[in-house]
């Protein structure tokens, strides 16, 4: 789990640094699916009772809503890569 969620932070740091936009979408990609890992890390420590229900809900929900962000945002940024692409921008 640690490996998992650090590696979201890691990689949206990267994607930060970025320099094309398909990078930058690769790197929130990899981000995403660190962070659907997490999920599931997360699921099974409860499951094993390594957590409490507390706990779970707390960490389980951030992140759930750190992996909308995390879409939303790869979504919007190959949309406009897109439009740009098909105006001949770059």
């Amino acid at each position: 789990m640690l490996r998992a969620g650090t590696s979201i932070g890691a990689n949206v740091r990267e994607a930060v640094n970025a320099q094309r936009k398909p990078d930058f979408i690769h790197k929130l990609s990899i981000s995403q699916k660190e962070c659907d890992e997490t999920l599931y890390w997360l699921e099974l420590l409860k499951e094993t009772t390594y957590i409490s229900e507390f706990e779970f809900e707390s960490m389980y929900n951030d992140n759930v809503d750190l992996l909308k962000i995390l879409r939303s945002i790869i979504i919007t940024s190959k949309k406009v890569n897109d439009n740009s692409f098909r105006r001949g921008g770059s």
